[in-house]
C-alpha cells in the first residue's frame, strides 16, 4: 500500500463528511482509542470496539462540527501500519497510527493530540 495515497483518500473522505465512506476504511471489528472519546463521554472511557459503535461516536461528531476539516502534514509507513500527521479540529496536530488486517481495513486505531 502506498501511504501518501491511502493518507490522501482517508483525509478526503474525512472532509467529504461522508460517513460511509470514511467508515469504508476501517473493518466491523476496529478497535479505536483516542483522547476525543473520554472528551465525549466525560472520561468515561477512551476506547470503542467494532463498527456499530465508531459510526455512532462518529455520526455525534460530524454534526457537532459541521464544518470539520483535516490538512494532512505528513504520512509515515510502518509494517502493516501508518501515521499520519495532520491538523485536526480546534487547530489541534493529530497524529493517528493504524494498523490493518489482511483485508486491508483498518483494524486498529490510535490518536494523539496535542
Amino acid at each position: 500500500m502506498n501511504h501518501q495515497q491511502f493518507a490522501q483518500l482517508w483525509v478526503d473522505a474525512w472532509n467529504s463528511h461522508d460517513l460511509e465512506d470514511i467508515l469504508s476504511h476501517y473493518s466491523e471489528d476496529i478497535d479505536i482509542t483516542t483522547p476525543m472519546i473520554a472528551l465525549a463521554t466525560g472520561g468515561k472511557e477512551s476506547s470503542l470496539k467494532g463498527k456499530d459503535a465508531v459510526r455512532e461516536y462518529w455520526r455525534k461528531a460530524l454534526d457537532k462540527f459541521p464544518d470539520l476539516h483535516f490538512d494532512l502534514i505528513h504520512s509515515t509507513a510502518g509494517v502493516d501500519s501508518v501515521a499520519l500527521f495532520y491538523k485536526s479540529i480546534m487547530d489541534k496536530h493529530a497524529v493517528e497510527v493504524m494498523f490493518f488486517n489482511e483485508e486491508g481495513k483498518i483494524s486498529r486505531m490510535y490518536a494523539h493530540y496535542d
